[in-house]
């Protein structure tokens, strides 16, 4: 992905917005719209349409997959691919999805994935998956980093937020600049019920 204007890059993350007009007008309100004007309003319009192009081929959804080979075929075939190994019954698997799912509307270079492990025998054995939920990063194919429960990405073990998260996939490389400014769901996971109802439930799955 080509390095975008800073000013360019502030509208379109901050936009709710499907409507490019809207968007224009927002890039043109900025007082810092100035003899680069042309430039910034042509590379507005081509993120924007890059974007929706991305939409159509799966990005800026949290999709999950039932087929191993699908899965596969998908982490080779984008650059960039975020895939949680989960069992919808784990509490901690359902936060992650959250998290996920928030980072996936904002994040269209990225694939976000999902794959129930007892949908995948073979890639939880290649891929050594013992501990859930774990969130593995691939470039190009590749695996890049591994997050096995909420390991790493909170100031305690127990508590992230979807910006932590984010900064942990921005230092691995699969995503590219930081976007989220509030946490999915409002709370970050472990200041409520949720996290005293399973509170063992990254341990082996198997």
């Amino acid at each position: 992905m080509a390095n975008i204007d800073s000013h360019v890059a502030s509208v379109l993350d901050a936009a709710n917005s499907e409507d490019e007009d809207d968007l224009i007008a927002s890039l043109e309100d900025s007082p810092a719209m100035d003899a680069f004007r042309e430039q910034r309003l042509q590379q507005l319009h081509s993120e924007f349409a890059r974007a929706k192009a991305q939409k159509t081929q799966g990005f800026g959804n949290y999709t999950e997959i039932k087929e191993e080979k699908a899965l596969m075929d998908l982490t080779t075939e984008v650059k960039y691919a975020v895939v949680h190994f989960a069992k919808d019954d784990f509490v901690r698997c359902r936060t992650m999805d959250v998290h996920l799912e928030a980072l996936a509307k904002k994040h269209f270079d990225t694939r976000f994935l999902k794959m129930n492990v007892e949908n995948a025998p073979f890639l939880v054995t290649k891929l050594k998956v013992q501990v859930l939920p774990c969130v593995l990063a691939f470039i190009d194919g590749v695996s890049v980093d591994r997050i096995v429960g909420f390991e790493g990405l909170g100031y305690t073990q127990d508590t992230f937020t979807t910006k932590d998260l984010e900064a942990r996939l921005l230092s691995s490389g699969v995503v590219q600049r930081a976007k989220t400014t509030v946490d999915a769901g409002g709370l970050p996971y472990g200041n409520g019920k949720a996290a005293k109802e399973e509170s063992d439930d990254d341990d082996d799955w198997d």
